[in-house]
């Protein structure tokens, strides 16, 4: 089951996060989210298959394409996810202020078991951006994610 470890995590009758449901959306939801918890990081959600697949970046997103950013993949998480904000309940798996930095669609550019290139149309961040798995201190959650220069 792809959403079993959000579930696992969580305890709905102390958070208002959403239940972890498989949903056929429009498969182009795209949201960042700015979260308070130990420390503030953003989430990237990428609905693929019906989920949100999840990254964590420690530093705000960058539109300067010299900047690249860690983004540690987490669990998935519901598509409801996206428009998820409010407080995570102390003592709560992911405990914190939980809020919207950016949404929109995106489209997948190019796919690979490693790599995808995104089309991504929020508010905040336009264009094309890269998510590439670094393995990084050899664990394969590391990736990179980047703009990607501008064609001339």
């Amino acid at each position: 089951m792809p959403l079993e470890k959000y579930n696992k995590l969580r305890n709905f009758s102390k958070t208002n996060e959403p239940k972890g449901e498989v949903k056929k959306g429009t498969g182009s939801v795209y949201a960042i989210q700015e979260h308070r918890s130990s420390h503030l990081h953003y989430d990237l959600r990428l609905e693929i298959g019906g989920v949100l697949r999840s990254w964590a970046i420690p530093k705000e997103p960058s539109t300067d394409p010299k900047t690249k950013r860690l983004a540690v993949e987490t669990e998935d998480h519901p598509v409801d996810y996206a428009s998820f904000e409010g407080k995570i309940p102390e003592g709560e798996y992911g405990a914190g202020e939980v809020k919207s930095w950016d949404s929109g669609t995106f489209e997948i550019i190019d796919r690979k078991e490693d790599k995808l290139i995104l089309e991504i149309h929020g508010k905040r961040l336009k264009g094309k951006f890269v998510l590439i798995r670094t393995k990084f201190g050899g664990d394969p959650k590391n990736w990179l994610f980047f703009k990607k220069k501008e064609e001339e």
